[in-house]
């Protein structure tokens, strides 16, 4: 019993251990693909942002697109915003839309 409960622990620290590096390196992406135009809060308040008139990640206009539509947004791009396909890895595209969810109002 003893060693299903260890087990258990292990298993239940490795995977949060796990989920908190993801969620790191979407921090990191974002920083390093989004934050110059939608700001490290993801309210677009920067100069490139307010050029483009970028929308802020945590609006509820963003925040009611699915989590597809989000992944599609930043796979092929959105006038003025590039592209990340291939540039990106769908790991690291799943994590920036998590990232974007946690920006939520």
């Amino acid at each position: 019993m003893k060693s299903v409960f260890r087990l258990s622990l292990i298993v239940f620290s490795l995977v949060f251990v796990l989920s908190t590096l993801s969620f790191a390196d979407a921090a990191a992406d974002y920083k390093a693909k989004c934050a110059t135009c939608h700001g490290p809060d993801g309210k677009g308040d920067t100069a490139m942002g307010k050029t483009m008139k970028v929308k802020d990640l945590g609006s509820d206009e963003v925040q009611k697109q699915s989590d597809a539509e989000l992944t599609t947004i930043i796979e092929k791009g959105k006038k003025p915003m590039p592209a990340y396909e291939g540039k990106l890895t769908k790991e690291q595209i799943d994590g920036l839309v998590k990232y974007i969810r946690s920006l939520k109002k």
